[in-house]
């Protein structure tokens, strides 16, 4: 019973590694869209759009005010 388990993990764990290496970064999205307009990395501009870009994207994932988190069905 514990070895159908064990293989079932074992299997389960790299599944679920590839998972969220796909999912990326906040940092990384907001790096490819500053570079997809244009801007070249280490330029001031560059700088700016990134740090802008990093702010946006936790806002927009970031809970609203007086929210609670509420545990995943998952």
């Amino acid at each position: 019973m514990k070895s159908i388990h064990f293989r079932s993990a074992l299997i389960a764990t790299p599944l679920f590694v590839l998972f969220l290496s796909g999912c990326g970064s906040i940092e990384s999205a907001a790096q490819t869209d500053c570079t997809s307009i244009g801007w070249q990395i280490g330029s001031p501009g560059y700088d700016q759009c990134f740090k802008a870009r990093v702010y946006e994207r936790k806002l927009d994932y970031s809970l609203p005010p007086g929210d609670k988190p509420v545990p995943s069905l998952l």
